[in-house]
């Protein structure tokens, strides 16, 4: 870990002389945040965008970050599986983190999730090691990761590099991810599952049994699983 503080960048305004950090931007992300890039590029940062296997923001050889405004982050709970797509990103990149843009007090006006379950997803990262930032802005936005990348290069003396993610799963993760992508489980409650029901097929013949062989699983959840598994596909239907 650097020993610097970030007083020289609080201090000196006049920054026109000094290094500028480059930043890897998915390609993806620069063309729906395009108020972030040009707030970067506006900084000083030099661009670079790729198409990323995981991960929105590269600042160094450890450290990655994952954009989600706060709408985004509550659908992706609902709608998507997030967990193992940021263990993977920290497992390449030491120093991951989150970063969900937005006024928080927002998830206190969904009526599809319960807030509980957003500060609890919140919490299971924290637990695991993701850390998670929050900025009320993209202007703020800008701001944390101008100041990130700086942070990680010009004190850290590190430099942005992609690196590659493990294309082979075994057949255990493999088995693992399946079951967790599915509404309200999670890594651990799918290997909980796993070990009571050895397959995923047969956990999923037996899913009306869950609430009573795997801890923490109960009818909301069951119901949830069971309506993903047995509801016809329409493509419409948000």
């Amino acid at each position: 870990m650097g020993t610097e503080t970030l007083l020289p960048f609080v201090r000196d305004k006049s920054t026109a002389k000094e290094p500028q950090p480059e930043i890897i931007v998915d390609c993806r992300e620069a063309n729906t945040a395009t108020k972030i890039v040009k707030g970067l590029i506006e900084k000083g940062v030099t661009l670079k965008s790729e198409t990323l296997e995981k991960g929105d923001y590269i600042l160094s050889d450890q450290c990655a970050v994952e954009r989600k405004t706060v709408q985004d982050f509550v659908y992706t709970l609902t709608r998507r599986y997030l967990f193992e797509q940021l263990f993977k990103l920290k497992e390449a990149y030491p120093k991951s983190l989150l970063l969900i843009e937005g006024y928080m007090p927002m998830i206190y006006k969904f009526s599809h999730i319960q807030p509980a379950a957003v500060w609890g997803a919140m919490f299971n990262l924290a637990k695991n090691g993701v850390a998670i930032v929050n900025t009320s802005s993209y202007k703020e936005t800008i701001d944390f990761l101008y100041v990130a990348a700086r942070q990680e290069q010009i004190v850290e003396k590190r430099s942005p590099t992609v690196h590659a993610f493990k294309k082979n799963e075994t057949l255990s993760e493999s088995q693992i991810y399946f079951i967790a992508s599915l509404p309200n489980i999670g890594r651990e409650k799918a290997t909980s599952i796993l070990q009571s029901y050895q397959t995923p097929l047969n956990a999923l013949i037996n899913v009306d049994d869950w609430a009573k062989t795997v801890n923490g699983l109960g009818p909301v959840i069951t119901n949830k699983v069971k309506a993903v598994l047995t509801t016809p596909h329409n493509e419409q239907k948000t």
